[in-house]
């Protein structure tokens, strides 16, 4: 069994693959029958989804963490902060978003068994991102 710091440290290295990193490295960090509830629908389930997602985030720049707090517990790791990024322009969950820089909350959860990401989920403010884009506008 690995310690919360061990595991804390494989999220990190999974999260550093958002930036453009060795996507082969997703076969050390994760469970072959890993479940990513944070993919599309439209996307393939588990590494073969995280996969193509981490492929074509590239297309747009993440500027990371502004706010960070990161808890492990046991078999469990969640961030929950601030990241920002630049969007490239183009639809959005469906809606159509112009190019910007964007900053968001959100939190992810990991569910690591012996050192690896077995599950993963996403709690997003995706409209917040889509306010500061000026795709939607409010009331």
């Amino acid at each position: 069994m690995t310690s919360p710091t061990e595991n804390k440290t494989v999220v990190e290295r999974f999260d550093a693959l958002v930036n453009g990193g060795d996507l082969d490295e997703l076969d050390q960090l994760c469970t072959p029958d890993m479940a990513n509830h944070a993919l599309a629908p439209s996307r393939p389930p588990g590494l073969a989804g995280t996969r193509e997602f981490l492929a074509a985030s590239a297309r747009f720049h993440s500027d990371g963490w502004r706010r960070l707090v990161v808890v492990a517990e046991h078999d469990f790791v969640v961030q929950h902060g601030v990241r920002g990024g630049n969007w490239p322009g183009g639809p959005f969950l469906g809606i159509e978003a112009p190019a910007g820089a964007y900053a968001r909350e959100v939190a992810f959860i990991y569910r690591l068994v012996d050192g690896r990401i077995a599950e993963r989920w996403a709690v997003r403010d995706d409209l917040a991102m889509l306010r500061q884009l000026g795709a939607i506008r409010p009331a």
